[in-house]
């Protein structure tokens, strides 16, 4: 508890420093003055934040690879970033994504490389609206972002906003109250932009499970507000009804306004859905869609309702990776920022399944990133290519885009990321303990709904018979148990996302029964 009250007391002593910060005068100019100097100033960052601590577990494996400062200056002055990064890579240096979250050892050539949930924190920002990845048992991610980087991604915004036209528009959050802090933050950073959201809809959950999470979120808002920020405080939506946002946007429509909702992909449908089942006039919006794959059955069902969908790219760990330009009108496509990320690709064969993918490998390059990575895997696959459009963007500097994105690893449905390992413990161990059955006659998978992202938990017929509210039931309540599992059940709850169904579990070409089925980039079982 003390050190939960110390965690948001540092939040809203950051909150201050943030809004006594200055405006950025000029966001364009900052980003292209970062493209044209992001490989110089990458490797500054990594002399004075890696190769300066013998320690560190990046200059440790700098230093298996046989590569020093002045080797790493050549391959980059020679090669190009992305060209000495694949090298890096081949040579030992990069994360998998277990090994960054503490679930496996960092094993180089035959000697294991200490690290702890600090050690990956750029030792060069001294920020203080400190954040946490919800995930799993896994080890938790601590993210410090400091006044500049959130000054920083202010100029994605207003980039965002001048390519689609809606920098004076009305502008609403569909997304969880804390400790899921993107709601939060991302108002923060608008209401410092001068560019506010007016509604924030939610769903909070009860008192007895979440009721000191409505009670912080209200009081870091209200402190926000004091300090002089537009910030709304959160609307709770009523259970499985997402009405409530569609009629505020048809109603800002119905102005003449401009108007932009902040949501993540199912609940943008929902919204969509909604509002055509209401006879809501919602044409014109902007949906800014985020935390989960867009699919193309998605899209369709915000577009039918006349809404102008705009995917955006962002990991926590990572901050934004790529928002779409108005050209990108079809498929989950982004412009990479190019300026603070590198993304390389490699092939490998995902975990859970049989399946090859195009595993991205993540780098951080601003001097203010939060956190330092250097090919790291975050279980998302996708297609690197040239962008092939005209925009704010490109002239920006952001040459390239990333397409078909989606995650292979972990559960991303309705914005909830959990690993899947820790998912496929419920599946092989906790469910056959508590409700029957053996290995082998749960599994979890992740479709297109008619509306939004279903899960749908199979349950062999050996088991029995087996009441479905009670299995989901179980499910959900195993589900808290997990770092970030008590805000997902909330969320699936709400929006009726989970369903039970009699079955036996899908099986692989090669017939094997893989416990979770992921939903790939085009919708199919996985």
């Amino acid at each position: 508890m003390l050190r939960e009250a110390g965690y948001y007391a540092r939040m809203g002593l950051g909150v201050y420093r943030f809004l006594r910060s200055p405006r950025l005068a000029d966001p364009e100019l900052l980003l292209r003055e970062q493209m044209a100097q992001r490989e110089s100033r990458w490797l500054d960052t990594l002399r004075r934040a890696v190769f300066a601590n013998e320690q560190h577990p990046y200059g440790r494996m700098f230093r298996l690879a046989g590569c020093g400062y002045e080797d790493l200056q050549e391959a980059v002055r020679r090669d190009g970033l992305e060209g000495a990064l694949a090298q890096l890579h081949r040579a030992g240096v990069y994360l998998t994504h277990d090994e960054f979250k503490g679930k496996t050892p960092i094993v180089r050539a035959g000697r294991e490389i200490a690290s702890d949930e600090r050690s990956f924190l750029n030792p060069l920002v001294k920020g203080l609206l400190e954040g946490r990845s919800s995930g799993s048992r896994s080890r938790r991610t601590r993210s410090r972002p400091s006044a500049e980087f959130l000054r920083y991604r202010e100029a994605y915004w207003k980039l965002l906003a001048r390519e689609h036209g809606w920098e004076h528009a009305a502008r609403a959050v569909t997304m969880s109250i804390l400790p899921d802090a993107a709601a939060f933050t991302n108002s923060l950073v608008l209401a410092h932009l001068g560019e506010p959201m007016q509604r924030w809809f939610t769903v909070s959950g009860g008192w007895r499970d979440s009721g000191h999470y409505r009670v912080v979120t209200r009081v870091l808002v209200a402190w926000a507000r004091l300090l002089g920020a537009r910030m709304p405080y959160p609307t709770d939506l009523p259970p499985n009804d997402f009405t409530p946002v569609a009629r505020w946007v048809a109603e800002q429509r119905a102005r003449s306004s401009e108007c932009m909702v902040y949501v993540l992909a199912s609940p943008g449908a929902r919204i969509a859905a909604a509002a055509q089942d209401q006879g809501l006039d919602i044409r014109g919006a902007h949906f800014v869609v985020t935390g989960e794959a867009i699919t193309e059955a998605k899209r369709a069902v915000m577009e039918a309702a006349g809404v102008r969908v705009c995917p955006v790219y962002w990991i926590y760990e990572v901050g934004p990776v790529g928002f779409a330009c108005r050209q990108m009108r079809t498929g989950n496509s982004v412009h990479l920022f190019r300026d603070a990320v590198a993304v390389t690709p490699y092939r490998r064969v995902a975990p859970l399944s049989e399946v090859e993918v195009d595993s991205l490998l993540f780098t951080t390059l601003l001097p203010m990133a939060p956190i330092l990575l250097i090919n790291t895997e975050m279980d998302d696959a996708g297609v690197v290519e040239k962008a092939e459009c005209r925009c704010r963007f490109q002239a920006a500097g952001m040459t390239e885009r990333v397409r078909d994105i989606f995650s292979f690893g972990k559960l991303t449905g309705q914005g909830m990321t959990l690993v899947g390992g820790n998912i496929v413990r419920i599946l092989e161990e906790a469910l056959p303990r508590r409700l029957g059955g053996r290995l082998g006659d749960y599994q979890l998978v992740e479709r297109e709904g008619k509306n939004q992202t279903q899960l749908t938990l199979r349950v062999s017929p050996r088991v029995g018979r087996l009441a479905a509210e009670a299995a989901r039931a179980c499910f959900l309540q195993e589900i808290r148990q997990y770092r970030g599992g008590a805000v997902a059940a909330r969320i699936w709850r709400h929006a009726e996302a989970v369903e039970v169904e009699l079955a036996e579990p899908y099986t692989t070409t090669t017939g094997k029964v893989m416990p979770l089925h992921l939903l790939g980039p085009g919708g199919g079982q996985g």
